[in-house]
């Protein structure tokens, strides 16, 4: 009598969970992780092959970063279209296997690369090794776009479809997301990393195309697991069709708002219906002109979007140095900071990261996505003071009479080489040592060993503590925008919006990218952090002015409730209102 209750509590426990370890929403979590962790061994080792293979060169690394940006910069809206234009099944399988079988051409040139370099070399004056080095940025180029395809259908439609018309699930889908990516972000390259380091470039390969070709076949089936699960993914508009696809996801709690309480964003566009057009012969110049075409529309439609600011807000949070990229770690370097420094330092971003996807279902739930989004915003910016502070406190370098250009000019004049390659004692040590030296050697201060006792940690130590908490809003404010993308964009434009989307970050990431050649020694940081927070400033003055159009009057209702008129006329702060 006593133990029937117990055995079916457990029953039910297990069955819960047999349920949703089985569920369309597991699985599509679980194949993410594994797309993801390859494409993160990938980015970090690519990078490290190409430097190994062109001498200790950052030619090939550069190279192979303006290529990557420029395609998918020129391409994300023609890429968006195919989404858009294909069966959902067929563009997700199509993208995998374009993706993974990519990789592994890549590491298996780059495997021959390695073993038989020398002999290489000697082929037809060196050209034949040259070719090899366009061959493997090429393709690895085309896996790029491939995974640019597999993100848009993936995380922008797939997601949505599966979390039905529930945007409670949809917020928590897109959170979990998130944090798969923040961890896979530290800890593949580690893994790969220490593979690399205790055996060798050869064996890094190998066991990248070995992982992509167990993960491609892996993947594959989640896929068609999840399609299965989702009957709606058979379902798929190509046209603008009905009204009923311009309808945002409901919410359980609708029913607490008043009619004139909720704001349909796409509801302020009249829907305009399209027949289906007859097919016509299409010349060869037609054809020809189709992509630019393509291209020109993709870009029209992004801005005639109604979340345009929003997504404009989101780009211009490219156009920085405060991240943990190799800018800033290299300007880390020059100030004295070690690599076990930063490596933790890292984590704490990761876990600063984590922390904000959290936040945004907490805030999102409280106060709507909207006021989520201008809330995240002034809670990054807040912390990004830090940064600025930092500028000007004892140990920043900050200097603007030093030329950017001087120690160049200085070695010309003296006849010695440019500082395009790193030493030659990098293939000797660890490559963080290699690239220390390096750094130090070609700042301007190259006359005083850098170490932590001879540069006061004040100024760089307030520059990580804003950039790490602001980790907590940005990612609070990137899910904000995504989830505004997924609920506003009509279907049959889902893939070609975020592919411009995608264009769009690019581009402000490849501007930060020359803002830093023209501003290159470590004297002129400080300016370029300046200039940093000042574009992630004009990104929220941007999605402020999307928030006032789309709220009104109701805008700071959450912040207001001793108004009566106010509490009247306007939701409660736990609803969600888009």
């Amino acid at each position: 009598m006593t133990r029937a209750p117990a055995q079916t509590s457990s029953g039910g426990c297990c069955g819960s969970c047999v349920n949703y370890l089985t569920s369309a929403k597991f699985l599509l979590y679980l194949g993410h992780a594994l797309s993801t962790w390859g494409d993160r061994m990938w980015h970090f080792a690519v990078a490290v092959f190409l430097v190994e293979l062109y001498g200790n060169s950052l030619l090939l690394t550069a190279v192979y970063g303006l290529v990557v940006a420029g395609s998918v910069l020129l391409l994300g809206a023609i890429i968006g279209d195919w989404v858009d234009k294909n069966s959902r099944l067929k563009v997700a399988q199509t993208s995998l296997i374009v993706q993974n079988a990519s990789v592994i051409l890549c590491g298996i040139i780059l495997m021959i690369v390695f073993l038989f370099k020398t002999q290489l070399l000697t082929l037809y004056y060196g050209w034949l090794l040259t070719m090899c080095y366009i061959l493997v940025i090429t393709i690895a180029n085309i896996a790029n776009l491939a995974s640019t395809a597999t993100t848009i259908t993936i995380q922008r439609d797939w997601i949505v479809v599966v979390a039905g018309e529930d945007r409670s699930k949809l917020a928590d889908m897109n959170a979990t997301i998130r944090r798969i990516d923040q961890l896979t972000n530290i800890l593949a390259p580690m893994a790969v990393g220490q593979i690399m380091t205790f055996g060798s470039p050869v064996i890094g390969c190998g066991f990248i195309s070995g992982w992509n070709l167990i993960s491609m076949c892996l993947e594959y089936l989640l896929l068609w697991k999840v399609y299965q699960k989702t009957p709606a993914l058979a379902l798929k508009a190509t046209s603008k069709i009905e009204e009923s696809e311009l309808k945002q996801l409901n919410v359980q709690k609708d029913s607490e708002l008043k009619p004139t309480e909720g704001v349909q964003l796409i509801g302020e566009k009249d829907v305009t219906v399209f027949e289906p057009k007859q097919e016509k012969r299409i010349d060869c110049s037609a054809r020809m002109a189709e992509p630019f075409i393509t291209f020109r529309d993709g870009w029209v439609a992004y801005y005639n979007q109604p979340v345009f600011l929003a997504g404009m807000g989101l780009a211009f949070l490219y156009m920085t140095v405060l991240g943990f990229d190799c800018i800033t770690t290299g300007y880390a370097y020059t100030q004295g900071l070690s690599g076990s420094v930063l490596s933790l330092l890292m984590g704490a971003s990761a876990i600063t990261g984590i922390m904000g996807t959290v936040a945004f279902t907490w805030l999102r739930n409280k106060c709507g996505l909207v006021r989520t989004g201008l809330i995240s915003g002034i809670a990054q910016f807040s912390c990004l003071v830090l940064c600025v502070i930092s500028v000007f406190m004892p140990g920043s370098p900050l200097d603007l009479t030093v030329s950017p250009f001087a120690d160049i000019r200085t070695r010309l004049l003296e006849g010695q080489p440019l500082p395009t390659a790193l030493p030659a004692d990098v293939s000797e040590r660890s490559f963080t040592t290699g690239m220390h030296n390096w750094l130090n050697r070609s700042s301007s201060v190259n006359d005083v060993e850098m170490n932590s006792h001879s540069v006061p940690l004040i100024s760089v130590s307030l520059l990580f503590a804003g950039v790490i908490a602001a980790r907590i809003g940005l990612w609070s404010f990137d899910l904000t925008v995504t989830q505004l993308l997924q609920e506003n964009v009509i279907e049959s434009e889902r893939g070609i919006i975020n592919g411009v989307q995608n264009s769009m970050n690019y581009l402000l990431d490849l501007l930060h990218f020359i803002m830093v050649i023209l501003a290159p020694n470590p004297e002129a940081f400080g300016l370029l952090v300046l200039i940093s927070v000042s574009f992630v400033a004009m990104g929220h003055i941007m999605y402020f002015q999307f928030a006032k159009k789309t709220l009104g009057k109701q805008l700071f209702a959450c912040c207001a409730p001793d108004s009566k008129e106010v509490s009247n006329n306007s939701p409660p702060c736990n609803t969600s209102t888009v």
